[in-house]
């Protein structure tokens, strides 16, 4: 998700362009902290609280959210993630109003805030694009989105030459890369496996365990994501069962039958957890014995205006999807030509 911050001195001219994308069906309300009225009424309520500091110039708060191509939220959760952002970055008693855009290629919405709060105290902007990025970070992962950067990308598998070569030539983000943010996800928004296997279920993930039929004991689990199968410890050790079961309430009995309904016959091999479940399937990751291996209570905004017009699926914007081909192929430019120069050193 990308953040972009603006603050400016005029609140009729932002509200007079989000109510014109409204009147065109281009756009709605989805959450607000004020009355919805006209654009008049709306710059009038905004400016009665700003005259709590007259002297102040940029006393607007402008900020869009924008999400990559691979992720789509309701209306009720994008307003919660932008209330979120809004208490993150100081905003706890401030007036708003929050517009979701239906008119670009990524799913998005504007956020226009006053500044000034009820009390008459400022929102600092002090560092404020360094603690928006640390932020967004943190709600990608709390509303299991794409994460341009994380903390535990230590603990997660690379992307290999050939997954970022297919990027490239077909536009879209790496397969492994899109498991690892909606396992990620899940696990964040579960408290147990038949939540957390709910959760997968809503992204497309089908989660597979090599399951004894017997005893019910879990000894590993997989991830089919549009036919193709992933081990959980290919993706990276946070991914593997063993991790898995650390961070959710699980118990062998309670859990057994779940576990079964998802569970196929375990041959030792990556091909073989590949063909599990119906058509064809192509699995990734290499040969091995064994397959290894809370939910958040959030606060509903005051206000929710919209409905949920499920926009799906769009293609990327060159400047907002930190996956599009063109950043892999300069990132492809840049591995080669340090290869290039160890080459000529060695010489």
């Amino acid at each position: 998700m990308i953040a972009k911050q603006i603050k400016g001195k005029d609140f009729y001219g932002l509200l007079a362009y989000n109510e014109k994308k409204v009147e065109n069906d281009q756009g709605y309300v989805v959450d607000c902290g004020i009355s919805h009225d006209t654009v008049v009424n709306m710059t009038k309520e905004f400016n009665m609280v700003r005259q709590l500091r007259p002297n102040l110039e940029k006393v607007v708060y402008h900020v869009s959210l924008n999400l990559p191509l691979m992720d789509n939220l309701g209306d009720s959760e994008f307003a919660n993630l932008g209330f979120d952002y809004l208490q993150g970055m100081g905003f706890d008693s401030n007036q708003y109003i929050m517009y979701r855009h239906t008119d670009t290629n990524h799913e998005h919405i504007h956020i226009i805030a006053n500044r000034v709060k009820y009390s008459g105290v400022v929102v600092s902007d002090s560092r404020d694009y360094r603690r928006s990025e640390r932020l967004v970070r943190k709600l990608e992962i709390k509303y299991g989105l794409s994460q341009v950067e994380s903390p535990g990308l230590k603990q997660k598998a690379g992307i290999t030459q050939q997954e970022i070569e297919k990027a490239i030539r077909t536009g879209k983000a790496p397969i492994k890369l899109v498991l690892q943010q909606r396992i990620g996800g899940a696990m964040i928004r579960s408290n147990d496996i038949p939540a957390f296997i709910g959760e997968l279920k809503k992204k497309r993930v089908t989660p597979m365990f090599n399951a004894s039929v017997t005893t019910g004991r879990v000894t590993g689990i997989s991830f089919d994501y549009e036919g193709v199968v992933y081990k959980g410890s290919t993706l990276g050790r946070q991914y593997s069962w063993n991790n898995i079961i650390k961070h959710l309430d699980y118990d062998q009995e309670r859990d057994r039958s779940i576990i079964l309904e998802h569970s196929g016959p375990s041959k030792g091999n990556a091909r073989t957890i590949g063909e599990i479940g119906s058509g064809p399937k192509r699995a990734v990751g290499a040969p091995a014995r064994n397959v290894e291996g809370l939910k958040n209570a959030h606060e509903k905004p005051n206000y929710h205006l919209g409905k949920d017009k499920g926009i799906g699926h769009v293609k990327p914007l060159v400047e907002d999807n930190p996956w599009n081909a063109f950043k892999l192929e300069l990132e492809e430019l840049d591995r080669y030509k340090r290869k290039r120069k160890l080459r000529r050193r060695r010489f």
